[in-house]
């Protein structure tokens, strides 16, 4: 692909004049005598950070972006696929690398979009992770939770991996918790063994713990899954495992166990779509909440990971093209001859029937990926001879239920860092450039 090559090619000869042209800003208010009719969605590792350093681009970018009072002058939604803390612990941590105040109504943890999947707040629910994953599923709607340490506690004798944490003395189940109806994966855990044992016996015990697997189910338990990175950027060289790797092991175990593949009810975080359509409803509600009047029309994604972040804006904005096209007469007529319009990857969510009635239609029609050089992806790794095999031949680090098409990863525009990526915004919006 050309332009995977060529794109950054003519972002970085840009950079140089963009920058000349929008670094006066700053804070001197220009921006909000105009009033955004486009949002920006920020990943965080890789973008912002790497690890807990933070990459010293993002402080300038995010200086461009508040008035003098330290108000956003468009609306900003950070997009993580993070999932160990809570939304405000995050919102604080970004206040602090950034310079400017974030309000938790900005962030967007991978989890977020369980607030919607109420028909599973009441139920008995295991959830898997670090951090407060007891917290996490309270604030995120479930009543009912038990965490895999307390599986762990009732029935001793099913983690038997590491022998030192053996029970030393014959034991018996303590029977104390109610049969799991659901398992929510919310990211990668520490003791991988044990999880991977526990979900297991879950699974294939129909979520009784007493009893012995049955392999034969026709169907197993639902199971919800956040965060699909298969790896994250930390301060390391290279990229580390991230909890699609987990999810891997996961999938790979219960099919050798059962000759069955592990079917989810959904999966969120990026690259969903239904990520993004509940990015652009926080979006929409910051504009409506600052007054703004303009409705949202474009949306650009700014990123690091090629198999993520670009790949799930990308969908995104298919999805708005698709949507669109579908509600022209030419689409219904299409659909009738059967030529329809271009399928996406197909989901266990109707947006249509389903996230449109709970976050009301979306505003934007089109969302813009914005790929920078700071994080996973390497600008310098060697190149194929041949140009178009540059993304062709390159291995899909995607989650099992993607499908690989090589549009999906070619960025709008590549950026060397955030800060590039913001003012090459605002030249694309032509935003702050009148008085």
């Amino acid at each position: 692909m050309k332009l995977l090559i060529n794109a950054l090619l003519r972002s970085a000869s840009g950079v140089g004049s963009q920058r000349q042209r929008v670094a006066a800003l700053g804070r001197c208010g220009l921006c909000s005598k105009s009033e955004p009719s486009f949002g920006l969605l920020f990943d965080i590792d890789g973008v912002l950070v790497r690890g807990k350093t933070p990459i010293p681009a993002a402080k300038r970018a995010f200086q461009k972006l508040v008035d003098a009072k330290g108000q956003f002058v468009v609306p900003v939604v950070f997009v993580t696929n993070a999932g160990n803390c809570l939304r405000q612990k995050k919102a604080d941590q970004l206040s602090h690398i950034l310079g400017v105040p974030i309000s938790q109504d900005q962030v967007m943890m991978s989890h977020s979009p369980l607030r919607m999947f109420k028909k599973y707040h009441d139920k008995h629910v295991l959830v898997s992770g670090q951090g407060p994953v007891l917290d996490i599923a309270k604030n995120v709607g479930f009543t009912n939770v038990v965490s895999i340490d307390m599986l762990r506690e009732s029935f001793p004798l099913l983690d038997m991996v590491d022998h030192n944490r053996r029970p030393k003395l014959p034991s018996s189940p303590v029977v104390n918790l109610p049969r799991v109806e659901a398992v929510v994966l919310f990211g990668e855990p520490i003791r991988w063994e044990t999880n991977l044992q526990l979900i297991i016996d879950v699974l294939l015990t129909n979520g009784n713990l007493s009893n012995a697997y049955e392999t034969t189910l026709s169907a197993h338990l639902p199971l919800l899954a956040c965060n699909m990175d298969l790896m994250w950027m930390a301060e390391a060289h290279s990229a580390r495992f991230g909890h699609g790797t987990f999810m891997v092991c996961l999938e790979n175990i219960y099919k050798k166990i059962t000759g069955k593949d592990l079917k989810y009810e959904a999966l969120m975080g990026k690259p969903s779509e239904l990520t993004y359509h509940f990015a652009e409803f926080l979006i929409r509600e910051q504009a409506t909440e600052r007054g703004w009047r303009a409705p949202i029309r474009s949306l650009y994604a700014i990123g690091d990971n090629l198999m993520t972040d670009i790949y799930g804006a990308n969908l995104y904005n298919r999805y708005l093209d698709e949507r669109m096209a579908r509600k022209s007469t030419k689409a219904v007529a299409n659909m009738v001859t059967g030529a329809g319009t271009p399928a996406s990857v197909p989901q266990e969510v109707d947006m249509d029937n389903g996230w449109e009635s709970e976050l009301a239609s979306p505003s934007a029609t089109s969302c813009k990926s914005i790929l920078v050089c700071t994080g996973v992806y390497n600008p310098h790794m060697e190149l194929p001879k041949d140009a178009s095999q540059c993304i062709k031949e390159t291995v899909f680090h995607g989650h099992r239920d993607f499908r690989f098409d090589p549009a999906l990863v070619e960025p709008e525009k590549i950026a060397e860092d955030v800060d590039a990526a913001v003012e090459l915004i605002f030249e694309m919006e032509k935003f702050g450039t009148a008085v």
